[in-house]
């Protein structure tokens, strides 16, 4: 409002410079007057108060109550500017003036309490019967001049009442909205990342303070394409939320709470982390050293060996579902997500996860196995084969495969022999990793590691002097993460030719 309105105060100035002359044909230019110094002043003024608001830190109810002010003082230069120099022989008429207009559109905008927006209104619009005061129009006295003001300007009294009952709307709509935003004991914040099942926003329990992380699925992503009842589909969500809330690995993120909202929005909520996914580390900062590589994927074997265990198979591992950053005291510290979308290998062949009823395929080409493309049984081998491609591509930083479509690439996953990641990487790559690697994308899942513990032990087996946590340490303050922002389908989305 403050913009705005410093711009309305010197262009509108500005304009009646240009129309004067076609406005009073033959007569002398009067010159800068009063009211013109007035405009320039309250326009100068309004843009060093947008500024001031722009860069202080100060809290919202302090705003709120300046906007109130700079409400009250905007209509007394408008006041001023109407009625300074009129001489004694203006008529006096009952008239609407830009006082009104200005308090039905502050009323609109600041979520102020509605008798707050009430008493700033009636004294915005007594502004008239003041400035007609002040500048002893039309030669009336005192008491004269206020009958007349208010008489003349009843229009803008009534506009208050009119925005009172405004702010009355715009109040109870924003505690709507904030009631709305309420998942079970916690408070949605800022967006933190959009999908293609719904939205990630940071979130604040309501008594404990506890920061955590929301994941929406949208209630349209419910329906299926055979018009399966949203009510299956919920009881997937509630069943597979369970088997997720009980993994308890420390590399696998925490599930705080799960639920639905009255309009049929599911959500999960987790602990919020610091740092960045796979995806990002490596598009930002290029390939790890096989080192760390190794460091990491370790860890991720941890998280789903305990979900193996329980007979869950992930489905959609991929670098932007493994998160490293910092836990306590130590870096690079791995957190699997997304595991409540998880399928697990006791149901029959014919129920699907929820990823799948909501018309989702579950799963990324880039890092699909062969056998999920092929709509065969999944098991904890389809997980190591994409651990595979996760491999090559925190080695490289490349895909195991280049192609233009989701369908080239599933072909070139059932069809295609890797390149070796020592032909594309920048760095030394052991044939011992670079063997480990390529036995986890072996095409039949009889050829691959039996689990995640034995892919582990071989990783170990490379006999790489470990990484420390002091490098980790180093390596991150090298590294200087992205600001967080709501972002467009992803770049490592399009990159591994998204979900289709």
């Amino acid at each position: 409002m403050c913009l705005i309105g410093g711009a309305l105060w010197i262009v509108a100035t500005a304009l009646w410079h240009l129309t004067w002359p076609a406005l009073h044909p033959g007569q002398t230019w009067p010159g800068i007057k009063g009211p013109e110094w007035l405009s320039y002043a309250n326009g100068l003024a309004s843009f060093a108060l947008w500024f001031f608001i722009r860069k202080s830190n100060r809290p919202p109810e302090f705003f709120l109550t300046v906007g109130l002010c700079y409400m009250i003082v905007t209509c007394f230069c408008i006041g001023m500017v109407m009625h300074w120099g009129l001489p004694v022989a203006e008529t006096l008429t009952v008239q609407l003036s830009w006082i009104g207009v200005v308090v039905l559109i502050f009323a609109a905008i600041l979520p102020v309490e509605p008798r707050h927006m009430l008493i700033a209104g009636l004294i915005s619009a007594s502004m008239n019967p003041l400035s007609m005061v002040l500048t002893h129009v039309h030669g009336l006295s005192t008491l004269d001049a206020i009958r007349a003001g208010v008489l003349m300007h009843y229009p803008d009294f009534l506009l208050t009442l009119v925005g009172w009952a405004e702010s009355h709307v715009v109040t109870r709509l924003g505690r709507q909205v904030s009631k709305a935003r309420e998942m079970g004991s916690y408070q949605l914040g800022e967006l933190i990342k959009r999908g293609g099942m719904g939205e990630i926003y940071k979130a604040t329990h309501r008594m404990l303070a506890r920061p955590a992380a929301i994941k929406l699925i949208r209630a349209e992503m419910l329906g299926t394409a055979e018009g399966e009842s949203a009510d299956l589909a919920i009881k997937r969500f509630h069943r597979e939320a369970e088997a997720a809330a009980n993994l308890r690995s420390p590399h696998t993120v925490e599930l705080f709470d799960f639920g639905m909202t009255e309009d049929q929005t599911l959500y999960f909520v987790m602990e919020l982390l610091q740092g960045v996914d796979l995806e990002t580390l490596v598009r930002e900062n290029g390939p790890l050293p096989p080192r760390r590589v190794i460091h990491i994927l370790r860890q991720t074997c941890e998280s789903l060996a305990e979900a193996h265990e329980q007979g869950l198979v992930h489905r959609d591992i991929k670098p932007a579902n493994i998160h490293v950053g910092k836990v306590g005291v130590r870096h690079d510290f791995v957190k699997v997500l997304d595991f409540g979308l998880v399928k697990s290998v006791h149901q029959p062949a014919t129920e699907d996860s929820l990823a799948t009823a909501v018309g989702r395929t579950p799963g990324t080409p880039a890092y699909m196995a062969p056998e999920m493309s092929l709509g065969e049984t999944v098991d904890a081998r389809s997980d190591i084969y994409a651990l595979g491609c996760v491999g090559y591509f925190l080695l490289t930083g490349h895909l195991v495969f280049d192609a233009t479509s989701a369908f080239q690439m599933v072909a070139k996953h059932l069809r295609n022999d890797p390149v070796p990641p020592s032909l594309r990487a920048r760095v030394d790559i052991p044939h011992a990793v670079e063997a480990v690697i390529l036995k986890c994308l072996a095409k039949n899942p009889a050829d691959r590691y039996a689990t995640v513990i034995d892919l582990s032990n071989a990783l170990d087996a490379t006999r790489l002097r470990p990484w420390t946590d002091e490098e980790a340490l180093a390596s991150w303050r090298s590294f200087q993460p992205p600001a967080v922002v709501p972002p467009s389908p992803a770049a490592s989305d399009r990159a591994a030719l998204a979900p289709t």
